[in-house]
């Protein structure tokens, strides 16, 4: 990899917008298309708040971990959460469907995330964590 990142915040929905200007700070040297960054920026949202919302409860005495590496033609995100767990990631990935419907959750972070990534995985253990990676090709 060309370079590295990688940070930890506590898990409050304030530093959701944190997280974005991160990535854009350690992205700015990369000669990268507006509607790239955009999207990027998108899908960080997405998994931070879900690390935030749906692995910790908005439990601000959390961590949400973040780390990001690109190469000359790739970008690599992880979101971390060692929260509660996905029992089920097929159901959790599709459209509409979110365990937080009570708290006017649309259900649709990780469609977000693949539309605006070039590939998106989600592993996950229950009671100890979640990882959220997403890649994204910024020159072919």
């Amino acid at each position: 990899m060309k370079n590295e990142m990688m940070i930890s915040f506590s898990a409050q929905t304030s530093n959701v917008v944190f997280s974005r200007t991160v990535a854009l700070g350690f992205l700015v040297n990369l000669n990268i298309d507006i509607n790239v960054l955009n999207e990027i920026k998108t899908a960080i949202s997405e998994a931070v708040t879900n690390a935030i919302v749906h692995g910790y409860s908005n439990d601000a005495t959390k961590f949400v971990k973040m780390e990001m590496q690109y190469d000359d033609r790739e970008i690599i995100i992880k979101v971390i959460d060692y929260g509660v767990g996905i029992e089920d990631i097929q159901k959790a990935r599709e459209p509409l469907f979110s365990t937080k419907m009570s708290e006017d959750r649309a259900g649709l972070g990780f469609t977000i995330m693949e539309v605006f990534t070039d590939e998106l995985s989600v592993e996950s253990i229950l009671g100890e964590k979640t990882i959220v990676t997403m890649k994204k090709k910024y020159h072919e």
